[in-house]
């Protein structure tokens, strides 16, 4: 059977492409099981097809997956590209760690991608965000539409890779795509001046090929990223800075609350670690112990 890779899903249908070039529309044949689980398939998995027409097929399997994200949906990408705008809407770091703790969970290698650089006078305020994220390594683009600025360096960062581009609505996705797919527009949104943010322009998950090498996913905008089977002793792992020193905590298992001797608080207490990671951590930690609570009541 051939195999390919679905490249977009709309409305129970899976548009597979596969090595020869060709496209086809496909249903799905039942439901999968990976693993002793039950599997829906996603943008991005290579699956076995079975041709039923000129251009029709009905897709037989799926195979295992190396990543897989649920908020946006999509399987086997290499990193993901987290967008977020300086201006218009304002700068959010609560939503970029909610995906990046999403994102290091999945393995992926996260970019993050500063949008509308034109709009600030004060470059002070990209220092103070890469301040934040150097400490756990995270790289941190500035870039521009309308000057260019930072739009050659992502292309270097997107080639041969498979990348997922994700953020909130408004935050310039879909403009920052055009610029790198330029045969090809995609929908953009003006921001609301009333409540400040962008209403959702990508309506589904598709993967678009670039002319340098590798795939770009254009994906809804996403508000919330829940934390759904995590237990409190894994969050710790998906912040990498304070993944790296908790070796060197007193007690196994530390989660750099209340505990003595914790090698994370008094990195925190002199400036290696910033404090509204910190602090978004320790938000998150709670949210995890609360879920696990209603989860066993």
């Amino acid at each position: 059977m051939p195999i390919g890779q679905i490249v977009k899903a709309i409305s129970g249908f899976y548009y597979v492409r596969t090595d020869d070039g060709k496209l086809f529309k496909c249903r799905a044949r039942g439901v999968f099981k990976f693993e002793k689980k039950k599997l829906t398939p996603l943008v991005g998995d290579l699956v076995e097809m079975e041709q039923t027409g000129l251009d029709e097929g009905v897709v037989t399997s799926v195979q295992p997956r190396t990543s897989e994200l649920i908020r946006p949906p999509i399987a086997n990408t290499d990193q993901a590209v987290v967008v977020c705008s300086l201006r218009q809407p304002r700068y959010q770091q609560m939503p970029l760690d909610r995906f990046l703790v999403h994102g290091e969970r999945e393995g992926l290698k996260i970019v993050i991608v500063l949008t509308k650089k034109d709009l600030i006078r004060d470059e002070e305020e990209i220092e103070q965000i890469r301040a934040v994220y150097e400490p756990a390594n995270y790289p941190v683009l500035a870039t521009s539409i309308k000057t260019q600025e930072g739009i050659g360096e992502l292309k270097q960062c997107l080639k041969g890779k498979v990348s997922v581009f994700a953020g909130q609505s408004g935050v310039g996705k879909s403009s920052l795509l055009n610029q790198l797919l330029p045969d090809r527009v995609l929908e953009t949104g003006k921001v609301s001046a009333k409540i400040g943010r962008g209403r959702h322009t990508t309506r589904q998950v598709e993967l678009l090929p670039l002319a340098e090498g590798g795939q770009v996913a254009d994906t809804p905008g996403f508000s919330q990223l829940q934390f759904k089977g995590m237990k409190p002793d894994e969050l710790g792992q998906c912040f990498p800075e304070i993944h790296v020193r908790s070796s060197d905590c007193r007690f196994r298992g530390c989660l750099h609350i209340n505990e003595p001797d914790c090698a994370v608080k008094d990195a925190l207490e002199q400036g290696a670690i910033a404090g509204s990671r910190y602090q978004h951590y320790k938000h998150f930690l709670t949210e995890i112990k609360e879920a696990m609570v209603r989860r066993y009541t």
